[in-house]
Formats: structure tokens, C-alpha cells, sequence
């Protein structure tokens, strides 16, 4: 055997050398293996509390969403800060109850504009995320304001493509001008460069979520991954929609085309979950799956009452999954009521920061209960415009309706038909005083959208 110099043979050095190798990779993958954990949060657009085939759909499956059931833990009581789309992600990007901002206030009241948006001066999910050293992108759709005032961009995520507005078509990326039906804006966007892209809108998304997370796959990182689906206009792959009076579609749609909606973008779900993999990041990665409100026209929300719009539990109450493999118990369930402005306190949490406290959050850090901790009580309340106002401290929720109140026990009737209010006139006081004190806390009640002309647009009478 040929010595070096020093005695050493050139076996020992290469194994030395090896060792050494092999080492200084397990520090790096231990390394990795301690940095702080990614978001990768998925928010769909009308998607009801029963529209996953793992919450019990039965003529359709959703295997890659189900697959963070199997994984993480599913939420029996996942709830949407309101029934509709732009304050609950006000809730979601402040920590905050949404009726604490003009943008939040709610569907019948003042739009998102390029005068009503989420403040840029104001603390932000991304923001304080930035400050713990992530980085931060937003996928899909805003809704939070528009140019020149308010953008993701301007509220510190580092990356945005997507649309400002509520809604755009999946094949054209613009919406019907609803004044002038026969006016289009376009509505797709590159940060705040407008952009022309080819494609379906899912796909699109899905697409860039995965290149997204390539990119950023060496630091931590938040990915808001917001499809508009299954959000009208109805289209799907094949299908560019039939010949509508406008984007809301009155005259389109089928529990087919639903269907198909749906499935595009568990497909999409599915290549950013495998691209985790490729970059064997699932154990780094903690991912939510959630909706902005509860579902309509071709949604599963029965036996709960209600749909998009209302405060029955069918306008509320949504899907809400979270998976971090080896750290939550796979296929384990939660009855603790959770809820949108949760998300910022957990996120802050689970990435060892802390909240702005120019901002304090309404939300509560649910991150014990995502590994094991028992439930706790809370009571949270919702208000929109029309003077509906609604409080729940589970199993009791009080609602009010205009001039009609009600109380209802979700364990005994999950329908919401029987009012318990004479039969427990105690609890209906207590939470009737909760919810009117916490309401005068709030923006005022804004007018509601007049039945009569949605009533219209639907008869197709109206734009």
C-alpha cells in the first residue's frame, strides 16, 4: 500500500474526506430542518363547508386537498370572518375583526376602490413575517383596494401576480363593467405592472405557486395562494363559458361545470404539494387549506342553513385543514372554533415573533390545538350590513336579523330552524348584550344591497 508523506494512506484520507462530507450534510440538513417553518396558506372563493369530498361530498372527490386531512388535522368548526369575500380577507391580513375597517364592512357596503382598501401604513400578515425574515408572496386574488393607493405590494408581500378586484373571468382575466355590460377591464396583474397571460386562471395560479416556491425554497417563506375558484364566472378548462349578460352569470353554471371548477384547482393543490416534495420541504412546510365564506348556488352546505350572504352557519362556516407533517398527528380532528383573523397570531407564533402592537390582534394563536391541545371556549361575533348581527359562543349562537332574533343550540338542531330563545331566555340576554357591545366597537352598520335588485339580476331583468 502507497503511504503519503505523513504516514496516511490515500484509503484513510478518502474516507476522512467522506466522513467529513457526509457530516458537514447532516448539519446542513439539520440546519434546515431547524429554520423556521414555511406558510403556504390556500384560500378558496365560495367553496361550502361541505364541498370536499373529505367533509363529506358525495358526487365528487378532492384527493390532494384531502390528502392535508390525512396528514394534519381537520377543523369541525372552521369559520370564515364573514359571508362574504373582501372582510374576511381583511381579517386575514389584519388579525382583526373586519367590521374594524371601512374595506371590511361587509357586501351591500362601500366596495373596495382606489379610496377603500387595507391601509399600507398598517400592520400586515406579510409585514410582520418580513421582520421575522420571511419572504412573502400573494398569489391570486387580492380584493383589498386598488391601485394607485392600495396593493399586496404596497401591504409588504415581495411578490404579487394575480387580480386587485372580486372576481375575473378564468379564460379573458378581465370583468364586465357592471353599468355598461358592454364594457370589459382588464384586471391581471405582475406586481402592479399589468400583464396579458394565456390560460386558464387556475392553472395560472397553480403554475406560479409552484415556481414561487422553487424560487424561495432556501429561506423561509409565505405563500398566500388565493384562487378565485370556484368563484363565477362558471368556466372550466374546456369551457369558456356560454354567451352571459354579465360575469355574475345568472343564466349559467351546473353542478357539472361545479364540479369540473372544483377539481381544477385540487389538481392545481396537488403540483404545489408534490413540488414541496421535489424539495423534500413538506416537513419545513405548514399548510392551510381554508375558504372565504361559505358556498352558493352549486354548493354542499346541508344540514347547515344558509349560503353565501347570511349569517346562518351555510354563510360562515367553512372547510378548514392544516398539515405539518411530523409535528401535527395525521388524520386527528379539532373541535376548537377557529376562525380567518386566527391565522395571524398562529403564524406569528409557530415563526417565534411576536404581533405588531401598533395592531393588536382579535384573533387567538391556535397553534395548541393543532397538536393536541383540548379545546377552549371563546365566543366570536360577525356583523354585515341590513342590521344582521350574530354572536357565537359554542353551542349557543344568536342572530339577529333585522328585527327578528333568534337563538339557536348547533348540538341540539344544526339547521338552525328551532329558536331556543324562550326556552333559555338567560343565554339569549347574555349573548344578545355580548354582541351589541362589542357591534358599537365597530364601524356602523352599513345599508344593505336591496333585495329587490338582486332579485333582478337574477330574473335577468337587470346588469
Amino acid at each position: 500500500m502507497i503511504q503519503q508523506g505523513n504516514g496516511i494512506s490515500r484509503r484513510t484520507l478518502l474516507g476522512s474526506a467522506l466522513t467529513a462530507a457526509a457530516a458537514a450534510a447532516s448539519a446542513t440538513a439539520l440546519a434546515a430542518r431547524k429554520r423556521k417553518p414555511n406558510f403556504l396558506f390556500i384560500l378558496a372563493d365560495d367553496l361550502g363547508a361541505f364541498d370536499l369530498s373529505c367533509y363529506g361530498r358525495p358526487d365528487f372527490m378532492t384527493p390532494h386537498i384531502d390528502s392535508l386531512a390525512a396528514t394534519g388535522v381537520r377543523f369541525n368548526f372552521g369559520y370564515a370572518n364573514s359571508s362574504t369575500c373582501a372582510p374576511t380577507r381583511t381579517a386575514l391580513i389584519s388579525g382583526c375583526y373586519p367590521n374594524r375597517f371601512m374595506v371590511g364592512s361587509g357586501f351591500g357596503g362601500e366596495y373596495p376602490s382606489d379610496t377603500i382598501g387595507y391601509p399600507a401604513s398598517l400592520p400586515s400578515l406579510p409585514s410582520i413575517l418580513k421582520q421575522a425574515g420571511y419572504r412573502t408572496g400573494l398569489i391570486g386574488k387580492w380584493d383589498l383596494g386598488h391601485l394607485p393607493t392600495f396593493s399586496p405590494n404596497k401591504s409588504r408581500y415581495d411578490e404579487f401576480f394575480g387580480f386587485m378586484g372580486g372576481a375575473i373571468s378564468y379564460w379573458t382575466h378581465d370583468l364586465t363593467d357592471f353599468g355598461d355590460p358592454t364594457q370589459r377591464t382588464p384586471d391581471f396583474y405582475d406586481n402592479e405592472k399589468p400583464v396579458e397571460a394565456e390560460g386558464y386562471v387556475t392553472d395560472l395560479f397553480s403554475d406560479r405557486a409552484c415556481d414561487y416556491i422553487r424560487r424561495n425554497s432556501a429561506n423561509p417563506f409565505l405563500l398566500s395562494l388565493h384562487y378565485s375558484a370556484p368563484h363565477w364566472p362558471w368556466e372550466t378548462r374546456t369551457d369558456k363559458g356560454q354567451p352571459r349578460l354579465t360575469d355574475a352569470h345568472f343564466s349559467g353554471g351546473s353542478p357539472d361545470i361545479y364540479r369540473q371548477m372544483v377539481q381544477a384547482m385540487d389538481d392545481g393543490v396537488g403540483r404545489v404539494l408534490r413540488t414541496l416534495q421535489e424539495l423534500d420541504l413538506c416537513r419545513d412546510t405548514i399548510v392551510v387549506f381554508t375558504s372565504d365564506n361559505g358556498g352558493e348556488r352549486f354548493s354542499k352546505m346541508w344540514p347547515l342553513r344558509g349560503e353565501k350572504g347570511d349569517l346562518w352557519e351555510g354563510g360562515t362556516r367553512v372547510p378548514l385543514l392544516i398539515s405539518w407533517p411530523g409535528k401535527i398527528t395525521g388524520g386527528s380532528q379539532s373541535n376548537q372554533v377557529a376562525i380567518t383573523m386566527d391565522f395571524l397570531p398562529t403564524f406569528a407564533s409557530l415563526a417565534g415573533t411576536q404581533t405588531d402592537p401598533r395592531l393588536p390582534p382579535d384573533g387567538v394563536d391556535l397553534s395548541p390545538q393543532l397538536f393536541g391541545t383540548a379545546p377552549s371556549e371563546r365566543t366570536i361575533f360577525w356583523k354585515t350590513p341590513g342590521n344582521m348581527l350574530s354572536a357565537l359562543a359554542y353551542p349557543w349562537k344568536y342572530l339577529r336579523l333585522g328585527e327578528r332574533e333568534f337563538l339557536y343550540n348547533l348540538e341540539e338542531d344544526v339547521t338552525e330552524h328551532a329558536n331556543y330563545r324562550l326556552r333559555n331566555p338567560q343565554m339569549f340576554a347574555r349573548l344578545k348584550a355580548e354582541s351589541e357591545n362589542w357591534s358599537n366597537q365597530m364601524q356602523q352598520t352599513l345599508p344593505a344591497v336591496p333585495k329587490g335588485l338582486l332579485e333582478s339580476m337574477e330574473a335577468l331583468d337587470s346588469p
